[in-house]
């Protein structure tokens, strides 16, 4: 068998998806990102609690944008977590409501809002990541740097394809 050949199908599964071939690594790949996204959606609770206790485990990742890409359009925002407007009006109004953000108006467009970390939400959003960081740093300790390194790699291509197919969606007006 050679490399870029199709394993044979894992006891009885396989065969074909909208044409695509589908194999033991695509079978094992989807058990795999199920698990971890189970794990992570219960540490996002997890980290947020810990950022502020009524904060809902979906805003940890508006937090994390704004902390790492700046103040932030509601729109731009709701297009980078992938929700719509008012899922993102609704908890922006949260994040607001406890003291963690706060908008400005854009100087770009007076007409629009920059969203942005109050001081006091990029405080307890840093203690928490740092905290995160040091807990993946001890998971991963046994791990080689390259490893480390070539994880990373790939969930950024995957992120990053989707984040394309994602857009293209979005700019067919959703039909496929």
């Amino acid at each position: 068998m050679h490399n870029n050949e199709p394993l044979p199908p894992e006891r009885g599964e396989g065969g074909t998806i909208g044409g695509i071939g589908v194999d033991h690594a695509f079978l094992a790949l989807e058990r795999e990102l199920a698990v971890f996204l189970r794990r992570a959606r219960a540490a996002s609770g997890e980290l947020a609690r810990e950022v502020h206790p009524d904060l809902e485990s979906a805003a940890y990742g508006l937090l994390m944008r704004l902390e790492d890409a700046g103040p932030q359009r509601a729109t731009d925002l709701a297009g980078y977590i992938g929700v719509g407007k008012a899922t993102m009006s609704r908890q922006l109004r949260a994040l607001e409501g406890l003291g963690l953000v706060t908008r400005a108006p854009d100087p770009a467009d007076g007409r629009a809002f920059l969203v942005q970390l109050t001081d006091e939400g990029r405080t307890r959003f840093r203690a928490v990541r740092v905290a995160r960081r040091a807990r993946y740093a001890r998971r991963l300790a046994g791990w080689e740097r390259s490893e480390v390194a070539e994880l990373a790699r790939l969930l950024h291509r995957l992120n990053s394809e989707q984040e394309a197919d994602d857009a293209g969606h979005s700019a067919r007006g959703g039909e496929e």
